[in-house]
């Protein structure tokens, strides 16, 4: 019996059980017209080495995007290159401004009236609590059923206050809510000047204890509730040696399987950084395929035993591999993301 043809993975592992979302493994900002167009022209660019799969997401932004007086100018802009051709992959959302700023609402009905099909996602930012949250996702489903949108926007929300962070698990919880992003500037700023500028360096970020709690916080109440932990920014970036660090630790240590990105360099170093590496790709395809072939029964790998627990795990370093473009044996390709 081919070891192809039998039950796939995601139904032998894990059935009708909740599956967190596939995201690119990076977020990109952009918020100036030039910016954004050339953003969404290298995404375009790196898709076409992956069979015209985003290998990262593009985020228009009109919180700090817009120039004061013109965000509904800034709302339509975004909106027309929602629906431009040069939206080429269907994986750019947008960050709308907080839901306590009178902008918010004005936002998300121009943007999910002009282009709601069109959005991957909307982002928003600096929700006070968990009932703010909820208030927001209620608000954009209401826009999205006003304007006769059938397509189902997703949230990612930004926590960067000490409420947001102590509710964040509820937060996490809320039905629409996709993904968590840590606000780490906003949220050091928050302290009134208790934490030093330093924690806010690419370095100095995994150092000091109240930015590191806040990021596991956010981390484990994101799996928790199968939902995506999307990691903060490194500003430093010309520092390309500094940001792969970061974002390696980010995936590595504290279970991040996103981060953002404010300059387009930044992009390939946080897609190689979130990569499996081969060997971990090597491991996954020869223990997968094993198992397929015995029918998801327990095996052993290199004397090592291997069953559905450590399945799971290897599963999803294959679709992290898939996600950044790693290459993979045609057949599993095939067979597994076909």
């Amino acid at each position: 019996m081919s070891t192809l043809s039998t039950i796939h993975p995601r139904l032998a592992l894990f059935g009708a059980e909740q599956r967190s979302p596939n995201l690119p493994v990076c977020d990109h900002y952009a918020g100036i017209e030039a910016r954004m167009r050339k953003s969404l022209a290298l995404q375009a660019d790196m898709a076409s080495q992956t069979e015209g799969r985003a290998v990262f997401d593009v985020t228009l932004d009109l919180e700090d995007g817009a120039p004061v007086g013109g965000e509904h100018e800034q709302a339509l802009l975004v909106a027309e290159l929602l629906n431009s051709a040069a939206n080429a992959c269907g994986r750019v959302g947008a960050r709308v401004h907080a839901p306590s700023h009178p902008r918010f609402e004005d936002d998300i009905h121009t943007l999910i009236q002009q282009a709601g099909p069109r959005l991957a996602y909307l982002m928003v930012p600096k929700v006070a609590g968990e009932e703010e949250a909820k208030r927001a996702v209620e608000a954009i489903k209401a826009a999205r059923l006003k304007h006769g949108v059938g397509h189902i926007v997703p949230v990612h929300v930004l926590i960067e206050t000490h409420q947001a962070l102590q509710e964040v698990a509820a937060i996490a919880a809320l039905p629409g809510v996709e993904s968590l992003s840590f606000g780490l500037m906003d949220f050091v700023s928050e302290h009134r000047g208790a934490i030093p500028a330093s924690a806010m360096s690419a370095q100095g970020q995994f150092h000091h204890p109240l930015v590191l709690r806040a990021k596991l916080e956010i981390a484990a109440a994101c799996h928790a509730a199968r939902i995506t932990p999307s990691h903060c920014v490194v500003t430093e970036f010309r520092d390309a040696r500094a940001l792969g660090v970061a974002a390696e630790r980010a995936s590595r240590e504290l279970g991040y399987t996103r981060m953002w990105s404010i300059h387009p360099d930044q992009i390939p170093v946080i897609v190689d950084a979130f990569a499996p590496v081969a060997a971990e790709v090597d491991d996954a395809v020869a223990i997968l395929s094993a198992a397929q072939q015995a029918h998801w029964a327990p095996t052993s790998y290199r004397s090592v035993l291997q069953d559905r627990a450590s399945y799971r795990h290897y599963w999803h370093v294959l679709e992290r591999a898939w996600l950044t473009g790693q290459p993979l044996p045609a057949e599993i390709e095939a067979a597994f993301f076909g």
